[in-house]
């Protein structure tokens, strides 16, 4: 794990913390977005393996009310991941000064992809890696949010987050948890943004995945107007540290033939 402080990029009246890893400049930047529990600390040494595998620039940021990044007020609307797709990564990118990207994104961070290249919010996108997606509510899903929430209230998950959000780790959590199990949410549904999707899209997903079934994949697969790649590999909800060689190898590849 690489442990912060990280520096922070103003955006807005904000402030996000962030990581920057060089690689060539003619290649796209690989802009990781984190999990609904992530950060940049919880990438582990998952970028500097990527930019080797790439030879691209990584660029790894917390959003709002995680990690060092600037605070979020409780509680966060239920359409979070479509503000964050459409609105606040746009405006990450653009104080980043990144123009040209491959957006690779776990869990919720995958959703918010889906959103900006959906929604076309991301200028300059060239490709697409999604991890563990998620593009409607599942009961399965849902019911680990709940043993989720169990375990930050009784258990150890509240120490365990803190390390790595500090003050934030009340706010990420229930901002995420509670707005995954608010009795309207079973309604969440980004199927609208798939047909907007046209790059080449690459989709990871562990067989044994706690949060989510492979309808995901298949309605991703079944809507999207680009060309989609699908892997199911034998892992649960994280891929790319559950299976870290043949992850970064699959995404090596699809970088590859974007170039």
């Amino acid at each position: 794990m690489i442990d912060g402080p990280y520096p922070r990029l103003n955006v807005g009246a904000h402030q996000i913390e962030y990581r920057r890893l060089a690689g060539d400049p003619q290649k796209p930047t690989l802009v990781l977005l984190h999990e609904g529990l992530g950060c940049v600390a919880l990438w582990r040494d998952f970028p500097e393996r990527l930019a080797a595998r790439t030879g691209c620039p990584v660029f790894v940021y917390s959003r709002f009310g995680y990690g060092g990044s600037s605070s979020r007020a409780l509680p966060w609307p239920l359409d979070y991941m479509e503000q964050e797709g459409g609105h606040g990564l746009p405006q990450v990118l653009a104080a980043a000064e990144i123009s040209r990207c491959v957006l690779i994104g776990h869990s919720d961070g995958a959703s918010i992809a889906l959103v900006a290249a959906g929604s076309h919010a991301v200028s300059g996108l060239v490709g697409l890696v999604v991890l563990a997606p998620h593009v409607f509510a599942e009961a399965l899903g849902l019911a680990s949010i709940r043993k989720a929430r169990t375990a930050f209230i009784d258990g150890n998950l509240r120490d365990r987050l803190a390390r790595y959000h500090g003050a934030n780790v009340e706010g990420a959590f229930y901002g995420w948890c509670d707005a995954w199990l608010h009795p309207d949410f079973v309604r969440w549904n980004l199927e609208p943004y798939l047909p907007g999707i046209r790059v080449p899209l690459l989709q990871l997903q562990g067989d044994a995945d706690q949060y989510g079934t492979r309808a995901q994949l298949q309605a991703i697969e079944r809507q999207v107007s680009g060309p989609v790649q699908t892997q199911v590999l034998p892992c649960q909800h994280a891929p790319q540290f559950e299976l870290p060689a043949e992850s970064l190898a699959l995404m090596a590849d699809f970088v590859a033939a974007l170039m």
